[in-house]
């Protein structure tokens, strides 16, 4: 069997990017809607978000409210699905940021 702890050790490097990736996201996105983001938090989801304690570790290290989405697991591919669907909408929009 593997505990937590062995799965949080070997992807403690994984984990710290995700938690950086959190606060450089932070830092660039607009003062108000930063104070939105601090204010209600973010959602997390898909296979990571199921380590025991991964809300915590993301406060810890972000300062951000961190909560589970209802059915993580499913939620990567349900988005994937409308983005999918919704190729073009958002096709334009990465053209125009390029």
């Amino acid at each position: 069997d593997i505990s937590t702890n062995d799965l949080v050790a070997a992807m403690a490097r994984e984990l710290r990017e995700m938690t950086q990736a959190i606060r450089k996201v932070l830092q660039d996105t607009p003062p108000e809607l930063a104070a939105d983001i601090i204010d209600n938090g973010i959602i997390l989801t898909g296979g990571s978000s199921q380590l025991r304690q991964m809300p915590e570790l993301v406060y810890r290290r972000t300062g951000v409210v961190a909560k589970l989405g209802q059915d993580p697991y499913y939620c990567v591919a349900r988005g994937t699905g409308i983005a999918l669907k919704h190729l073009h909408t958002y096709q334009k929009s990465i053209l125009a940021k390029q």
